[in-house]
């Protein structure tokens, strides 16, 4: 093969190359963009501070029909997470409370980076998201995550193609497809926060 096919071939192959990390860099965005997490933290790794996490869980997963079921899109369900940030705070505290617990309890929502996450049917990749953050005490110790929007993990939970178009939906429900791609993005997203950050 003369020199200048192998370089048009090269070009060639970088060229699909970059458009295909350019697309998967879009809908890994898009998603990231278009999702809220619910992320709840223990006081610290003790056995009790971690079960304790867990009954906030359920008593706040218990009451997510009444404070989110009409939440059709994701402004929604940040409005309605605004709304009944008191009513969340108050749920988590008098669960604490119920218990004998007296650690105070933070409620936020934040911008925070998560690594990739399996839940039951998808995957979630790694990179920054908006969640809704519940700090028991300290937050010292190991946390708890889910999706709250699209609601993968409220108790009216849905299916992914249900809110997702399909390349994302099998974005999500088969990332072993997409796994150098997936890493690539992560590794640029990092990059770019770095630099963002200096």
């Amino acid at each position: 093969m003369k020199r200048w096919e192998t370089a048009a071939a090269l070009g060639l192959v970088l060229a699909i190359a970059a458009g295909s990390f350019s697309e998967m860099l879009h809908r890994v965005d898009a998603l990231q963009e278009n999702v809220l997490r619910l992320h709840i933290l223990a006081a610290s790794d003790s056995a009790e501070d971690q079960a304790l996490k867990l009954e906030v869980r359920d008593a706040l997963l218990a009451h997510s029909e009444e404070w989110f079921a009409d939440c059709d899109s994701l402004p929604e369900m940040r409005d309605a997470v605004k709304a009944h940030s008191d009513a969340i705070r108050s749920v988590a505290q008098d669960t604490l409370q119920e218990r004998g617990c007296t650690d105070p309890v933070s409620v936020q929502i934040v911008r925070m980076a998560f690594p990739v996450r399996e839940y039951e049917t998808i995957t979630m990749p790694a990179g920054t998201y908006t969640a809704l953050r519940i700090l028991i005490g300290e937050g010292a110790g190991h946390n708890w995550w889910c999706v709250m929007y699209p609601p993968l993990c409220l108790p009216a939970a849905s299916d992914a193609s249900a809110y997702f178009d399909g390349d994302t939906a099998a974005l999500l429900e088969e990332p072993q497809e997409y796994e150098v791609r997936l890493r690539c993005v992560e590794v640029w997203q990092e990059l770019r926060e770095k630099l963002s950050a200096e």
